[in-house]
């Protein structure tokens, strides 16, 4: 086990301009479809497309749906034939232990739970996984203040 894991819990802002810099690929785990394209889960991801990043949809929600963004959605993340950088969660806090173990098999470098999303617990199991976890923010507003 990693003894310094808590380096892995990543809240300044020197720290997020360099997570950004590290990636870019992001499965978007629970990104909501176009129909929803008010919210959070879909904007977010759409935004950080503009930006440049490659998203990967892994939608929870809409079992008919086959793209979004324009790209293949995929069910789990360890369905993902590529590695991915950064999943970002997009799940009430409560509904994030399930994916625990589906991200830890992926092995993103990075784990960026929403503004208003926390799990420490599962925080803390990715961070000793040598996992980077931010939690409690949000990317797109965050990309846009460090200017990433």
């Amino acid at each position: 086990m990693n003894s310094n894991w808590r380096d892995n819990m990543i809240d300044n802002s020197e720290q997020l301009r360099e997570l950004l810099s590290e990636t870019r690929t992001i499965a978007v785990l629970g990104i909501k479809t176009e129909m929803q394209s008010n919210q959070p889960a879909f904007y977010v991801p759409k935004y950080m497309r503009a930006a440049g990043f490659k998203i990967i949809p892994v939608p929870v929600y809409y079992p008919e749906v086959t793209e979004i963004l324009g790209e293949k959605v995929y069910r789990k993340l360890t369905d993902i034939p590529e590695d991915v950088d950064m999943v970002n969660v997009f799940r009430r806090s409560q509904d994030i232990p399930p994916h625990l173990e589906d991200i830890l098999a992926k092995k993103p470098k990075s784990v960026w739970i929403q503004l208003g999303i926390s799990h420490d617990e599962v925080a803390e199991r990715l961070a000793q996984a040598g996992i980077k976890v931010v939690q409690d923010r949000c990317l797109m507003v965050d990309h846009r203040r460090l200017g990433a």
